[in-house]
């Protein structure tokens, strides 16, 4: 431990991996050397990876999901490794991902699209697609990026899942995504979502004006050991803050907005009148 690296998760993509084979190896209490051995990697090769000083390969990252048991889940190694090499996420975003699959709550502020785990098939896929028409990422990789979706929406159904809180700008609502028939559907899975023990969904409608605390989409993990880590991103990065002095203040401005927010029974309404209306 005298020699050990601290890192930075936020430093790259592959930092962000390199952290988190670190963090379950230890959660597992094996050191690098017994990584190795279950991996058939060399010791100096885990240690290259975890501090970012080598980049990781598929083969790699599938004998790491082995061994760390997460083969075809959301915290895949290989699906981080796909996303990577592509570039279809945002920095930052892998490592908050890790953090929604074992969070036991999840509160999420959007503007303008349905938040990625509420988001049917059909509409995610027309957000890919748009990307592929303004040449931002290519057609393989609007691929990758849905079925990403679909393995942190999956990663919910769990024995045990999260209590999830939405808040919605309403904005969300009427930007149309994908035609008529994309957004009835996907208008009507967010009412059934709503009926659900573990979902709590509410419309921040335009009439609050500036009482809405956020003008960005925020992103807030309670963890089992209630600690809370936030997630927010620009255009161009996302960023994960775990130092509570700046988490809390996010906390509380998102519980404002919960307070000023239509309640659950009135935002369903809400969207099934939009529902309703749609052709």
């Amino acid at each position: 431990m005298v020699n050990r690296r601290e890192l930075n998760p936020e430093s790259s993509p592959e930092a962000a991996y390199g952290a988190r084979v670190r963090r379950l190896r230890e959660e597992r209490g094996w050191s690098q050397e017994e990584l190795a051995e279950e991996v058939e990697y060399s010791s100096q090769h885990i240690s290259a990876v975890e501090t970012a000083r080598k980049p990781p390969t598929l083969p790699f990252s599938r004998k790491i999901d082995i061994a760390f048991g997460v083969s075809g889940t959301a915290e895949s190694f290989e699906r981080e490794w796909r996303e990577m090499r592509h570039g279809v996420l945002l920095e930052g975003f892998p490592e908050y991902v890790g953090y929604e699959s074992r969070a036991v709550e999840i509160r999420l502020f959007q503007l303008g699209i349905i938040p990625g785990l509420l988001q049917t098939p059909e509409y995610a896929r027309a957000l890919a697609d748009g990307d592929v028409w303004r040449g931002s990422i290519a057609p393989e990789q609007a691929d990758e990026r849905v079925a990403f979706l679909a393995g942190r929406q999956a990663a919910l159904t769990r024995s045990r899942p999260p209590m999830v809180l939405v808040v919605m700008d309403e904005s969300c609502l009427h930007h149309a995504v994908g035609g008529p028939e994309v957004m009835a559907a996907q208008l009507q899975w967010l009412v059934e979502v709503a009926a659900l023990p573990n979902w709590l969904i509410q419309v921040s409608p335009f009439g609050i004006g500036a009482r809405r605390p956020f003008n960005l989409p925020v992103n807030l993990l309670t963890l089992a050991d209630r600690s809370v880590v936030a997630y927010a991103e620009s255009q161009a990065q996302g960023y994960v803050e775990r130092e509570m002095a700046s988490v809390v203040p996010l906390l509380t401005a998102y519980h404002q907005l919960q307070a000023e927010a239509l309640s659950q029974a009135e935002s369903v309404a809400l969207i099934n009148q939009l529902r309703k209306g749609s052709p």
